[in-house]
């Protein structure tokens, strides 16, 4: 019988040997961090063998057959229920892995970074065929891909799950469908609502400012500058570790309020990592639960809080201070301004909360059509153009603002979209969950008193890191099943009351 000592030990060498594989994927991630960020135009061929380089390491280091008898011999110890946790994740990486050659995995590595440019450059000229034969060279990849982890199931399914291995495709299609049956109807009756609300962001803002106003957001919501820092990228994201959780976001002349709420955005899933339990890095009990909880933060606090009545009580004198030509804006105007639904607008990272989600099941089928086969590449285009018509009544004037308008497909991630509709239905029971134990939620947002909310989110969420899958984390959150509930009646009554419904 092994000793406790020798139990122990197995669980911390396999815990050693994932610590190498997670660090080496953390610098990856600053090299990909860099390319959006800061790296010279023609960096491109050296990144990409870098990348290609620190893929394939990572990739030789979980799938050897040492990690394999570490797994055996973790698995055969008295672990506690944490440590267990961290094994599962770790062996379904591992089997996962298993099965797809090194030699794809750099090519897809490659080939996601050296189409980042290229992604970069059709937007720029609204060239859709420039970017159509790295789009197809991704998706073979990809298929085959998910073929090697389980060929006999559909492609999209397996691709899918390395966002959301746990809820599976058939829950983010049964809410998918719920959305877009209970949503469309709420839209069409907001159109035909008499009300307007107040738009008193109209006109040129200077970029330089709206940085500053965006930093001023940031400080108000307890971004931690020591472990991270702004910068500007064509789509902006959020990368990083506990340690460096990095954001970014993009200024447009005229559109003050999308800088402003894209960094809120951003800044939900750097607040989500920064919160990871220190101590915990390096492990999967200091990694992020997954795509769906991770979007739920970002959406958490760019619409939960960022678009909250109490939140621009607190933010209007800064948006004054700022900008000296708003100085008549109100905390109500502010409010309206930043909760209109535009039903004509293409660009889904400038939607509003309800028009969002048909955004994302555009997307959903397509992507799922491309990987399946029912859709061919050169299609996109139109398909594109005709499903915005249809479900959202606006056809784009150029493939820019269509079907180039994002940067997912250009790092191979099919399968992410739907986590964003999962992440907002989350958020909104997260939300009711945190309301419902913090006395006077809003009291608190308005006076810019965030500590109790973050306490909540790194009790609840944050410091479980993988320990849970993400129906027992939202079960332990919320004491519920994750349920579309709370998102339909949030935004039933919001808009009900703004549109006077």
């Amino acid at each position: 019988m092994a000793t406790d000592a020798t139990q122990t030990a197995a669980y911390e060498e396999l815990l050693d040997r994932y610590e190498r594989i997670s660090n080496i994927e953390g610098a990856a991630g600053i090299l990909n961090w860099d390319q959006e960020v800061m790296m010279p135009e023609g960096g491109t061929p050296a990144r990409s063998a870098q990348l290609s380089a620190l893929s394939a390491t990572s990739h030789e280091l979980l799938t050897e057959e040492a990690m394999g008898d570490a797994l055996d011999a973790a698995e055969s110890a008295d672990l506690t229920d944490e440590e267990a946790a961290a094994v599962r994740e770790i062996r379904r990486q591992y089997e996962r892995a298993t099965r797809v050659p090194t030699e794809l995995v750099e090519d897809i590595s490659r080939t996601t970074s050296e189409a980042l440019p290229v992604w970069k450059e059709a937007k720029a000229e609204d060239d859709f065929s420039k970017f159509a034969p790295v789009l197809e060279k991704l998706i073979d990849l990809k298929r085959d891909y998910a073929e090697q982890i389980d060929p006999d199931r559909p492609a999209y399914e397996v691709l899918f799950e390395d966002y959301e291995p746990y809820l599976g495709l058939d829950t983010a299609e049964r809410i998918l469908e719920r959305l877009r049956e209970e949503l469309v109807p709420l839209i069409d009756a907001v159109g035909e609502s008499d009300v307007e609300l107040a738009s008193p962001f109209a006109g040129e803002f200077d970029p330089e400012t709206q940085e500053e106003l965006t930093r001023d957001a940031l400080d108000t919501l307890g971004y931690d500058w020591d472990r991270g820092r702004l910068d500007t990228a064509p789509h902006p994201f959020s990368m990083g570790t506990t340690f460096d959780a990095r954001v970014t976001t993009r200024y447009e002349d005229d559109d003050m309020l999308g800088a402003l709420t894209s960094t809120i955005h951003e800044f939900g899933h750097a607040t989500y990592t920064q919160g990871l339990p220190d101590e915990k890095h390096g492990s999967p009990l200091g990694e992020n639960r997954n795509l769906s909880v991770h979007e739920s933060q970002s959406r958490f606090w760019e619409n939960h809080v960022g678009r909250s009545e109490p939140f621009w009580s607190l933010f209007v004198p800064h948006v004054r201070e700022r900008f000296p030509e708003l100085d008549g804006v109100t905390p109500r105007d502010a409010y309206e301004a930043a909760n209109r639904v535009y039903d004509d607008n293409p660009i889904r990272i400038e939607a509003d909360e309800l028009t969002y989600h048909m955004h994302i099941v555009l997307r959903f089928e397509i992507e799922r059509e491309l990987i399946e086969g029912d859709l061919n590449v050169a299609e996109v285009p139109q398909v594109w153009n005709d499903k915005m018509e249809e479900y959202l009544g606006v056809r784009p004037d150029t493939d820019a603002e269509g079907c180039l308008q994002d940067i997912h497909w250009s790092h191979g991630s099919f399968g992410y979209f739907p986590t964003y509709s999962l992440g907002s239905v989350l958020a909104a029971q997260l939300y009711a969950s945190a309301d419902e134990a913090i006395d006077d939620l809003d009291g608190h947002v308005e006076a810019g008193e965030f500590g109790p909310l973050h306490e909540w989110l790194t009790e609840n969420v944050h410091q479980h890191g993988k320990r849970y899958t993400t129906p027992d984390l939202i079960e332990e959150a919320t004491g519920e099943a994750f349920t579309a509930d709370y998102f339909l009646d949030y935004t039933s009554e919001k808009y009900g009351a703004l549109y006077d419904l």
